[in-house]
């Protein structure tokens, strides 16, 4: 009987065979009419490459692999791997041998080549040159790149997958070639017919009895069929978005129990007006519940304990992703999970697996099964990147300490402190966590890159007739004990936290210096700043008429503030406590500060007693916050002297009643970050600030009020009064000049999205809404008689300059007496953040 399986396989082989020998033979030809023996093995006395116009011969000889003097089989594997290997290199179209002489036991070799050619332009034959220039950088091709079959294939390839990717279905590429203008090269010559945008008319769900199809259509993210009025997000067909989209469905049934939903059935249909319709077919099976829920392994937390972060009882609607969630994490840095309550209190190396255990008709038990493992200790912590700032000012700031246990909160909150020094780029702060299984410890080491802290401020300008000039350093990362250093100054001393201010600004009439210092840590060991500022200003009186200066009228400011602050370990600590001593006086020679006092000769003392408790968990980058909040409460305060002078104020003149200001005044502040989505975050702030006296004969005190309006900034007042920033209105536009309110509130909502958060400058976007107002007293008081405005700005953050900003606000409220609405405004924003 004949064996047929032998019989195909012995048929199969010898075709094989026959092939090989016929593709050895192939490889080589002879010239002249040589004869040599096949299979023979010949000497290789020299071979010749014909053909090459770009390369070398000796370096496509290397490329071959053949070398002279070799034993070279005619034909065989190295004559073989020769031509393969030139053909691999995607250089060449054709590679022909020859065997061109015969020498006894000697052969020599011809290889006759064509080389590829490569590209001279890329030219879109019906494109703009702007869009020409865009999809040649896309493409990533270049003049001299090699033209092969499949490079022509791959660039096809490319531009109709991006138009297709953009909704154009029907899009048809065209590549051709053209000889170029240099030897060798060719033109590519592409013509992109991408043809109407098809769009969704419906997307019909089937078989969907327990979500809406309203619902469901909001799932998919990316796939949307035709709406009017919807310009945020196009109706257009991706193969890819689709099938993610798809997904989403599965998954929005799972969140809502309905764990074994499948799509059995998806259709795609043309309509007349070549609009798609996509069918959806779903089988939502059976709703199931949680029965159940165990912990298994736990030693360390009691299951009360664990169910406080589960939050899901017997009976609740199966949820896969919130069981997950709430026992591995959501992936924020601040998840309130079971997992990460061990790792916040040292169990690096435990582990938490929820497991379904047993499904009986419409409901699951569950076991959170845990490993626990003993707890990490911290055995190094180390920072690396910190080229200008010492080691010391990072580490005191750490929360993660050798010795201590390991623990995930004390990470998240180590890189906020650092990123609040200023000195480091805050999206940059990495912790490399690095595990020791064996003796139950780990190493810490943050990885932090510098950013320049250091500002300038140099300007000049010509107004009112008179140059004005302002010249200002600061040095937020200034070391004060290097300052004798000379090898220290580049070009200042610098590394130890420290602040030094200087600023000088001076015109033909006035002249303002100033100078502060703040030390963060005092004596370096414990979280106490210590802060010093001087400063003088100096005012001539001013002809505006004729420009001169009025050498008989000044002002002359001197003031100084010593502070003392101190970080606070309850409530919490993030909280601060901080306390002050100022002093200003005023000198005045027949110079008027405020129209409502009296008299233009004398002097006004402010001495004053100012406490601030504060709290701040925003972060974590200082210049964008994306979460937490901060707020202050401040009260300050001069000592009563009516009520300790026996003096009947009701008969003194402004001039004896100023002499020593008094006052008290409370203000507070708060600023909430909340993140919507991915980086936009919305800022909520709420202001309320209220000037009181202690002698109702006295009444309120002239200086030290509030001005509401504007940009927030300054506006050469010398009154100590408080500028208060309201968009939409002009500068001091919600108080009279001339008495400033004693009181106001504000409110703040404010949409931010960063278009860079670059060390070397941040950048964000935002639009917001404020309301406010000033009053002259408690009794006007209104806490709903509020100015409104809304707009949009912004601000751009460079550490060698500060912050710099522009906003377009429009006030939809009258300003004093006039009927007309404030409208459009625009503020632009120097160093100050809102």
């Amino acid at each position: 009987m004949i064996d047929l399986k032998r019989v195909f396989i012995t048929l199969v082989f010898t075709v094989f065979i026959v092939l090989i020998s016929t593709a050895q033979e192939e490889t080589i030809r002879s010239k002249d009419s040589l004869k040599f023996e096949r299979g023979k093995e010949y000497i290789l006395g020299d071979f010749s490459i014909l053909g090459l116009q770009k390369f070398g011969e000796q370096t496509v000889k290397v490329h071959s692999g053949l070398t002279k003097g070799s034993k070279i089989k005619l034909p065989g594997d190295k004559l073989t791997s020769a031509i393969k290997r030139l053909y691999e290199t995607d250089q060449f179209s054709k590679v022909d041998v020859y065997l061109v002489k015969l020498d006894g036991e000697t052969a020599y070799l011809e290889f006759d080549v064509i080389e590829l050619p490569q590209l001279d332009k890329l030219i879109f034959s019906n494109l703009s040159k702007s869009k020409s220039r865009t999809l040649k950088e896309e493409v990533k091709i270049k003049s001299g790149d090699m033209v092969t079959d499949n490079l022509m294939v791959t660039t096809k390839n490319f531009f109709e997958e991006k138009y297709r990717g953009d909704g154009y279905l029907q899009t048809k590429v065209v590549i051709n070639t053209r000889k170029g203008e240099k030897p060798n090269t060719v033109d590519m010559l592409v013509h992109i017919d991408k043809g109407e945008r098809v769009k969704i008319k419906n997307i019909i769900f089937h078989g969907n009895d327990a979500i809406k199809p309203k619902k469901l259509r909001r799932k998919m993210k990316n796939t949307k069929q035709k709406m009017f009025g919807r310009l945020w997000k196009r109706s257009k067909y991706v193969k890819e978005d689709y099938k993610e989209d798809l997904q989403n469905i599965i998954d929005e049934y799972s969140e809502n129990g309905f764990r074994d939903a499948i799509i059995v059935n998806k259709e795609l249909s043309w309509n007349e007006d070549q609009s798609l319709n996509l069918d959806i077919t779903i089988d939502e099976g059976k709703k199931y519940f949680f029965k159940s829920i165990k912990f298994v392994g736990n030693t360390a937390y009691t299951d009360d304990q664990l169910r406080k972060f589960l939050k899901l009882e017997k009976g609740d609607v199966y949820n896969s992703k919130v069981l997950k969630e709430r026992v591995s994490g959501d992936g924020s840095p601040d998840s309130q999970d079971i997992h990460s309550l061990y790792l916040n209190n040292g169990y690096l190396f435990a582990s938490v697996t929820p497991v379904e255990t047993r499904v009986l008709n419409d409901s699951i038990d569950v076991e959170v099964r845990i490993y626990e493992d003993d707890p990490a200790t911290i055995r190094r912590v180390t920072v690396v990147g910190n080229t200008t700032t010492n080691d010391h000012v990072i580490y005191r700031e750490l929360r993660t300490m050798p010795g201590n246990l390991f623990s995930k909160e004390d990470i998240i909150r180590s890189i906020r402190e650092i990123s609040q020094l200023g000195f480091f780029d805050a999206e940059n702060i990495v912790p490399d966590v690095q595990p020791n299984r064996i003796d139950k410890t780990v190493d810490i080491e943050y990885s932090v890159a510098e950013k320049g802290s250091s500002q300038i401020e140099l300007q000049g300008g010509y107004g009112n007739r008179s140059f004005i000039g302002t010249l200002g350093l600061s040095f937020s990362n200034f070391a004060i004990k290097d300052l004798f250093k000379k090898e220290a100054y580049k070009p200042l001393p610098r590394g130890d936290g420290q602040t030094l201010s200087l600023r000088l600004q001076k015109s033909k009439f006035y002249s303002t210096y100033s100078f502060s210092f703040t030390e963060p840590w005092l004596n370096g060991k414990k979280p106490k700043s210590l802060s010093l500022s001087l400063y003088n200003s100096r005012v001539k009186g001013y002809d505006y008429q004729t420009g001169d200066i009025k050498d008989d009228q000044g002002l002359n400011i001197w003031g100084a503030t010593l502070g003392l602050g101190q970080r606070l370990r309850w409530p919490d600590d993030f909280f601060q406590l901080s306390q002050s001593i100022s002093f200003q006086r005023y000198e005045m020679n027949n110079y008027g500060v405020l129209q409502s006092l009296t008299f233009d000769d004398g002097v006004a003392n402010n001495v004053a007693y100012n406490i601030v408790l504060s709290r701040n968990s925003a972060g974590p980058n200082p210049i964008f916050p994306t979460k937490g909040s901060e707020f202050s409460l401040a009260f300050k305060a001069t000592p009563p002297f009516s009520l300790l002078n026996g003096k009947d104020y009701t008969t003194l003149t402004d001039q004896e009643k100023y002499k020593w200001l008094e006052y008290y005044k409370t203000t507070f502040k708060a600023n909430w970050y909340t993140p919507l989505w991915k980086k936009l975050v919305v800022r909520t702030n709420v202001e309320f600030g209220i000037l009181g006296y202690y002698n109702s004969d006295l009444g309120y005190s002239p200086f030290e009020r509030y001005i509401v309006g504007g940009d927030g900034m300054a506006q050469y007042r010398y009154d100590g009064s408080e500028t208060i920033g309201l968009r939409g209105y002009t500068n001091g536009a919600l108080a009279s000049q001339s008495n400033p309110g004693t009181i106001y509130n504000k409110f703040s909502l404010e949409t931010r999205y960063p278009i860079t958060l670059k060390p070397s400058a941040s950048i964000y976007v935002m639009g917001f809404l404020e309301a406010g107002n000033a009053y002259d007293t408690f009794e006007d008081f209104n806490p709903f008689y509020l100015k409104r405005s809304a707009g949009a700005g912004l601000r751009i953050f460079m550490p060698a300059f500060g912050l710099l900003g522009i906003d377009f606000a429009h006030g939809f409220d009258p300003v004093g007496n006039s009927i007309e609405k404030s409208g459009w405004q625009t503020h632009f924003i120097i160093g100050q953040q809102f």
